[in-house]
């Protein structure tokens, strides 16, 4: 299904992984109904909606506090002026795009277009947190998608005492 807003891996991406995780909580098959079977022409954007049932902090992690919801394309004509009719996008019809991203049971593939035919397959727990690159030849398909995880910093526990360095004693000759 076409998205017309903003179609890079490291924004669409990690929408979707978390979508998968939280929203349809690994209903592959409701994840799928809502992004293509029930969407008349295809989608202007995809929006933080999709982020409905994710932890909070994970959210916020993602969106930076900015939400926006997802919005079907309207209005959609013909050349000739005629009402459009609903058009799958298909491996033929992709002259144009620049990403693909196509649902699999074990993964979303990511394809840069404008180099390959195929990319590489994104598990679905992989931590919508990571690092995403957006280079398209950093999405060869014969390698790992280019997704460094993300590093989190211990977090310091404030109910454990403080307590004063012991003086060190100067040395005794």
């Amino acid at each position: 299904m076409y998205v017309h807003f903003d179609g890079y891996p490291d924004s669409k991406l990690p929408l979707l992984l978390a979508a998968y995780q939280h929203r349809f909580t690994g209903d592959l098959e409701a994840m799928a109904r809502h992004l293509i079977d029930e969407v008349r022409h295809g989608w202007e954007e995809l929006g933080t909606d999709l982020l409905d049932g994710a932890p909070a902090a994970l959210r916020r992690s993602l969106t930076r506090g900015q939400e926006c919801p997802s919005l079907q394309l309207t209005n959609v004509y013909n050349t000739d002026g005629s009402p459009a009719e609903r058009e799958l996008i298909t491996q033929d019809g992709t002259d144009d795009l620049d990403w693909a991203y196509i649902l699999h049971e074990r993964g979303i593939e990511v394809i840069a277009l404008r180099a390959y035919d195929r990319g590489p397959v994104v598990a679905w727990d992989t931590d919508p947190r990571g690092v995403i690159g957006a280079d398209p030849g950093a999405w060869h398909p014969d390698s790992r998608a280019p997704i460094v995880p993300p590093r989190f910093m211990p977090h310091l526990s404030t109910t454990v005492p403080v307590t004063a360095p012991t003086p060190h004693r100067a040395a005794r000759r």
